[in-house]
């Protein structure tokens, strides 16, 4: 990318191009949102008045969050530009990294990346930003494969910290690297995944959603208290440890064997992975023999254990949820 600020646009004006070109000039860098439909001057005019007004009304909702000042929000609106396609096609070449963010429809993906490509500059990053397709699906649509990837965002797109993104065989290196760097230049927290089907974060929400409904159709807890039990147990425990670092907390071997019960008293899609009975075998059940799915064998285990709580104490007093010394005292 050039030494100056990177130039980025986003093909696709819709909710998540909305999103990701928000996420840039909250950040400090001008974006170009282009619009991939032809319209008629009248008609173009109104949408782009529209996507103008949902963006300045996405942040005058950071202002009344206290996240911005309005003089803010009015800085970062001045480095959005909103462009027709038939106008960022002569534009598009100065680029140094374009978004397609454009719906998940197959023809219409490849008609956006035939344009991209013709148009763009040769040392252009094009990522997709997909949450259907694979990278390695698209790929083949992209001229010059090898500066090709994809940056899977999570809703609402300026806000969510993660991004999750992958690679084909043909993406050289250098290429996610940039990207990545980018990503972490405006804020973000990228992670790199394989092509794979749910990516990371999906397919595990798919699972923990499918459950939490299935439990209300079982009539094992109302919705509300399932939800309560998500919120204040299973959220806040995990979005300080990891899920595989909390099974090294706890020990693989609980899991395993709690696997087991639940397998045979509730339905075998709670049997562990042969990983689990690996690490079992292997004498890595977590914390106590010093590795697990991490390595804890160069830790100082007691700074380690009191840096996550003290992690975890803060999670709670946010949420206004710390234990408070002789509460039972002051109640009635």
């Amino acid at each position: 990318m050039s030494a100056a600020l990177p130039q980025v646009s986003v093909v696709g004006a819709g909710r998540m191009g909305e999103g990701i070109a928000l996420s840039f000039i909250h950040a400090g860098l001008p974006v170009t949102l282009i619009d991939i439909k032809d319209r008629v001057e009248a008609e173009r005019r109104g949408y782009f008045e529209r996507v103008r007004n949902t963006i300045r009304g996405e942040l005058q909702t950071l202002v009344r969050l206290g996240l911005l000042q309005a003089d803010q929000a009015d800085v970062a609106l001045s480095r959005l530009t909103v462009q027709a396609k038939t106008e960022a096609s002569a534009t598009l070449g100065r680029y140094d990294l374009v978004f397609e963010a454009v719906p998940e429809v197959i023809a219409v993906k490849q008609q956006t990346f035939a344009w991209v490509s013709e148009h763009v500059g040769p040392e252009a990053i094009i990522a997709s930003t997909t949450s259907t397709f694979l990278v390695t699906e698209l790929a083949d649509m992209v001229r010059e494969p090898k500066r090709f990837v994809n940056a899977h965002w999570l809703n609402p797109a300026h806000l969510m910290p993660l991004v999750e993104v992958s690679r084909s065989d043909a993406t050289c290196p250098q290429v996610v690297e940039r990207l990545l760097q980018l990503l972490k230049r405006i804020g973000k927290v990228p992670v790199v995944c394989n092509p794979v089907a749910g990516y990371i974060v999906p397919r595990i929400q798919a699972l923990a959603m499918n459950e939490a409904a299935r439990m209300v159709e079982e009539g094992v807890a109302s919705a509300e208290d399932i939800d309560t039990a998500v919120r204040v147990g299973f959220g806040l425990r995990f979005s300080v440890l990891g899920l595989l670092e909390f099974i090294d907390w706890g020990g693989g071997d609980i899991l395993y064997y709690a696997s087991r019960y639940l397998s045979g008293a509730l339905s075998p899609r709670f049997e562990s992975p042969q990983v689990i009975a690996d690490n079992m075998q292997n004498g890595r059940n977590g914390l106590r023999d010093g590795q697990g799915f991490y390595d804890y064998s160069d830790r100082d285990m007691d700074v380690y254990k009191q840096q996550r709580l003290g992690e975890f104490v803060r999670k709670l007093e946010l949420s206004g949820l710390t234990p408070a010394f002789e509460g039972a005292l002051k109640q009635g």
